[in-house]
């Protein structure tokens, strides 16, 4: 919530009350969430968001690089990592347990930044989804049969 709250500032925006409960329960989540998710998760809280309301406080997150949309999952996660919004961004969907981290790396950076510059064209949003298992569950399992360690 600090870096949300120091981006917001440094970018002259505000992070409503609306906004931070919307942050807050991406966070809490660990996992992506849509909208009507959200507003499920906060409604205990007594606070009970228009769909409209909840959309309009995730588009101002993600312009602000405080939240990531995963196109598959039609969902939102929240980003931990202070990188710039052009960055590429790679997220790694577990397939069994639906945990998403994200990675980027500098290397996968200048390789997909020189492959659009040779095509002529401008990433808006560059963003690799990649599913498959994670280590936990991968540990968990071996060919569907849990594993004794």
């Amino acid at each position: 919530m600090a870096l949300a709250e120091a981006r917001c500032i440094e970018r002259g925006q505000r992070l409503t009350a609306i906004r931070r409960k919307v942050l807050a329960a991406l966070l809490d989540s660990h996992r992506a969430l849509g909208a009507y998710d959200i507003i499920e998760q906060l409604s205990p809280s007594g606070l009970r968001l228009a769909p409209i309301t909840t959309y309009r406080a995730l588009e101002f997150l993600q312009e602000n690089g405080l939240v990531h949309r995963i196109a598959s999952r039609n969902a939102f996660i929240a980003c931990v990592h202070n990188h710039n919004a052009e960055d590429p961004v790679v997220f790694m969907i577990c397939e069994v347990c639906g945990v998403i981290g994200e990675a980027s790396s500098a290397e996968v950076t200048a390789t997909l930044a020189a492959a659009a510059q040779r095509a002529g064209f401008r990433p808006k949003s560059p963003v690799i989804e990649m599913t498959g298992i994670c280590a936990h569950c991968m540990r968990k399992t071996d060919d569907g049969r849990q594993r004794t360690e």
